[in-house]
């Protein structure tokens, strides 16, 4: 699964942008680091990437926006919030669905030990 080769080089790409900065920055800090990290890696990485909704083959004019897009098959969403809310494993799980894509990584930065802070999320 290509997808593992890619979860690994972002686990780096965490552990060195957690490294260098610890918790408590903002989000938008945390994503355009990683983005830098994991272009300097070789990958491919889209920002902000707007995702549209279907419902009954009707495309709505709305929709939501990727944190980061790693190689076109793996989605990074990143909090940095002092507790993980059940809500946003589902979120990513949902992005999950709607894009038909297989793997998605959840990592709160605001956290005392990043390994308590990286989750991986899996679309069956």
């Amino acid at each position: 699964m290509e997808e593992n080769n890619i979860s690994y080089d972002i686990r780096g790409a965490i552990y060195k942008v957690y490294n260098e900065f610890g918790p408590g920055l903002l989000e938008s800090v945390y994503v355009a680091t990683l983005q830098l990290v994991l272009e300097k890696m070789g990958r491919k990485v889209r920002r902000e990437v707007p995702i549209p909704v279907y419902i009954e083959d009707e495309k709505l004019e709305v929709g939501f926006r990727l944190d980061l897009l790693i190689d076109d098959k793996v989605i990074i969403e990143v909090k940095s919030v002092e507790e993980l809310a059940k809500v946003h494993h589902k979120q990513v799980i949902t992005y999950l669905k709607i894009t038909k894509l297989r793997l998605g990584i959840l990592v709160n930065f605001n956290v005392d030990d990043i390994n308590k802070g990286i989750y991986r999320k899996i679309n069956s």
